[in-house]
């Protein structure tokens, strides 16, 4: 592995349940666009690691599990199943901001998960994609030229990450796992 491989994601895992990172921050600026010095905890709250993510593509995309697009679970499984031998990670964000329709506890969401549609890539802890405690996850993939400096507008909103920790997409709820342009962009990336 790559020392820059190795150094993207070296802190990409606590800084998820920090505050939210500064307006230079969430401005665009090189931190902004790429997650390399992040921290993120999967959903019981044990530090990611690092080896999880680095030199990988990765498709963050926040969740709920009483969603009208929570079946999209199922098509992200299915896409990460096609594509993790060639380095995609999809990486659920638990997130109660729009309609509470996350209101899950971490045993409740990941039971809920595997139950339902067999999930098995990694969940982090439920966090704020909008606002004021926006996480640090989120300042950074909304704040990248990709993602626009747009809020989130719902669940299931999808960031596509590059190898190198830049922010390289930006799909609405809309897009499917199995849409054709998510597959295309994904296919590219790795």
């Amino acid at each position: 592995m790559s020392l820059n491989a190795m150094s993207m994601f070296s802190l990409v895992f606590a800084l998820a349940a920090a505050p939210a990172p500064s307006p230079a921050a969430k401005s665009g600026s090189p931190m902004s666009s790429s997650i390399s010095s992040l921290s993120l905890r999967g959903l019981s709250g044990q530090a990611l690691p690092a080896d999880a993510l680095a030199g990988k593509v990765v498709l963050f995309v926040n969740v709920a599990s009483k969603c009208g697009y929570t079946p999209q679970y199922k098509g992200l499984q299915a896409l990460y199943e096609a594509n993790k031998d060639a380095g995609l990670v999809i990486v659920g964000v638990p997130c109660n901001q729009f309609g509470a329709q996350e209101p899950g506890t971490p045993e409740q969401i990941e039971g809920f998960c595997q139950l339902n549609y067999g999930v098995n890539f990694p969940l982090l802890e439920k966090q704020d994609v909008n606002g004021a405690g926006r996480s640090a996850l989120y300042g950074a993939l909304v704040g990248s030229a990709a993602g626009g400096g747009a809020d989130v507008k719902w669940n299931f909103e999808k960031f596509l990450v590059g190898r190198d920790g830049s922010v390289l997409a930006r799909f609405p709820s809309s897009v499917a796992p199995d849409s054709p342009e998510l597959k295309a962009a994904i296919k590219a990336a790795l």
